[in-house]
């Protein structure tokens, strides 16, 4: 893969993205839902009346020729390992699903950095929002007997907005500022900034920050209204002349950004860097309310390019905000235009695209998943298909303008800088956020002089423990360039200790595969062990001339071996 590289290219106030984690319509995980952007599916479904009737929507409403019958729903919101947060039954029972899968989602975003929040001594902040709390609303306020016995402020912490950033801090011990975001649908990319921000000025050491939106029930139509930003038959054709709105969908997303010198630093593993970010306000200069500005959004696009010490020229992708109404898109193409031109007049160089043709306008969560999905797409150096786009309207003239919509997925080929994207997301109520993202440097190699790796795994239960050995199998599988060395460090140092344990040793991939999918037959590298920090002692008795050899070959391999056995002489 290459990685252009640039003199110009600052890290003094770079942000790198070393971790994240996601939950969207069609995908369990951040791999799932990067093949299904990749190959083009569409997550948006079509409910038949038997499952809307079943899911309890009025039968009245399934007549209305208004009444749209799609959406976009998130699998398992239902389930949640209680236990592994330490919830107790009614806490669980309380809180809502919001609450429940971003924080499993802010686990698995420390855990894809490396990073152990039970051993790691350095303050994280929390940056996140959710939407208003439906199921506070259907299933615990309408309940008067359950209200009566946890009261009303057990009620707020299990669902109130405020309380999601600090439930995220309480139960994964994380020190730094903890901070409840609500701007609406941009509200998961104005809380990145924040977060940016915080690591700038030294607030913390690393940031979680995302968003979540759950409205429930999911298998649910809504009711279309001609001029509103809901479309008439179920599908978001962004930037299309034919583009008439979105569709609403649920789904989370999270990042952990930490400064960027520390990150090449530590050696982390970065998926993408953040040059620079802006927010702003459209005041009232606009139609109304909640009507987008177009001088609210080109600004905000244009500061952040600014504040990243870049030409605009350079950014050759912009994921953008882009809900298909007739009136957002063309003033969205309208600011990125007016934003660009104060640096280049080149036509048709940016390719553009938008995630909610997809998997629908995923509100608090729609902004952090656009940047999820552009650092994906400079991870693996190419441009994914934008869904559902003929041609533009003529009062856009898209062709005279910087940019193009991207339909197929294409190699993200190298230029003169590095491949440089943009992320918009702008909220009702006029509250702009845009993220410039670089590619990531190439990283050293790892070097290790160990022909032997040893792999750990641990979990709260043997079911989890197999499962986990299972995920490795296939990372495993569907990474094979990556360094065993280095997922052995990362196994070791930057996971959780639990009781359940399992070890393998290997040399290369193929054997790890083997030894992790035959598992169940090695009884003797799984364990229960209660007791932690025990020391470990070498028994070496009476060493037969063929055994010798084993014992110098550790001797030769390992350095604290070696000491050891060196203080015993």
């Amino acid at each position: 893969m290459e990685h252009p590289t640039s003199e110009n290219t600052n890290y003094n106030t770079a942000i790198a993205l070393i971790g994240m984690s996601g939950r969207f319509p069609g995908a369990r995980n951040v791999l799932e839902f990067w093949q299904n952007i990749a190959h083009g599916v569409k997550s948006i479904r079509s409910f038949s009346d038997t499952e809307l009737l079943e899911a309890g929507v009025d039968p009245a409403l399934l007549t209305q020729p208004n009444y749209v019958k799609a959406g976009s729903p998130l699998a398992d919101v239902d389930l949640f390992d209680a236990s592994f947060f330490k919830f107790s039954p009614r806490e669980a029972e309380i809180a809502d699903p919001q609450q429940r899968v971003l924080l499993e989602c802010a686990w698995e975003a420390l855990e894809d950095a490396g990073y152990n929040p039970e051993t790691y001594q350095d303050l994280v902040g929390v940056f996140t929002g959710s939407a208003f709390s439906a199921y506070f609303l259907q299933h615990v306020y309408a309940n008067t007997e359950l209200m009566n016995v946890i009261g009303g402020l057990q009620a707020s912490i299990g669902n109130d907005k405020d309380s999601l950033s600090p439930t995220i801090s309480y139960k994964l011990n994380l020190r730094g500022p903890s901070v409840s975001v609500q701007t609406y649908c941009s509200t998961s990319l104005v809380a990145v900034h924040l977060a940016c921000q915080s690591l700038l000025n030294y607030d913390c050491d690393m940031a979680l920050a995302g968003g979540v939106s759950i409205d429930l029930p999911q298998i649910s139509g809504y009711h279309y209204t001609e001029g509103g930003i809901l479309s008439p038959d179920g599908e978001c054709r962004t930037f299309d002349a034919h583009g008439q709105g979105s569709v609403m969908g649920n789904g989370a997303g999270i990042v952990l950004l930490k400064r960027m010198e520390e990150a090449l630093a530590d050696g982390d593993h970065i998926y993408a860097t953040i040059l620079g970010s802006s927010v702003n306000n459209d005041g009232s200069v606009r139609a109304s309310y909640t009507a987008p500005g177009l001088g609210g959004q080109s600004e905000v696009i244009a500061q952040a390019l600014s504040n990243a010490n870049v030409d605009a020229a350079s950014i050759s992708y912009m994921e953008t905000h882009g809900t298909a109404t007739a009136l957002g898109d063309s003033i969205e193409l309208a600011a990125m235009k007016k934003a660009f031109a104060r640096n280049t007049q080149k036509k048709q160089f940016c390719a553009i695209g938008s995630v909610k043709p997809n998997i629908g306008h995923l509100d608090r969560a729609s902004g952090v998943t656009g940047l999820i999905k552009a650092s994906l797409a400079l991870n693996h150096q190419q441009f994914p298909p934008s869904l559902n786009y003929e041609h533009a309207s003529d009062d856009i003239d898209i062709d005279n303008s910087p940019f193009y919509v991207n339909t197929h997925l294409q190699d993200w080929l190298a230029g003169e800088t590095p491949r440089r994207a943009g992320v918009s997301s702008f909220g009702v109520g006029g509250t702009n956020a845009h993220v410039v993202l670089e590619e990531a440097p190439i990283p050293e190699a790892s070097d290790s002089t160990r022909p032997w790796q040893l792999l750990v795994l641990s979990a709260k239960t043997a079911s989890a423990l197999a499962t986990t050995a299972t995920n490795l199998a296939s990372y495993l599988k569907s990474h094979s360039t990556a360094s065993l060395a280095d997922i052995a460090y990362t196994l070791q140092i930057g996971r959780g200790e639990f009781n359940h344990r399992r070890f393998v040793v290997a040399q290369n991939h193929a054997q790890a595969i083997a030894h992790l999918e035959q598992a169940s037959s090695h009884p003797t590298n799984t364990s229960y062990q209660v007791n932690r920090d025990r020391t470990v002692a070498f028994v070496l008795p009476a060493l037969q001339t063929q055994h010798i050899s084993l014992a110098q070959q550790l001797y030769q391999e390992e350095t604290t071996f070696q000491e050891i056995v060196n203080a015993c002489q």
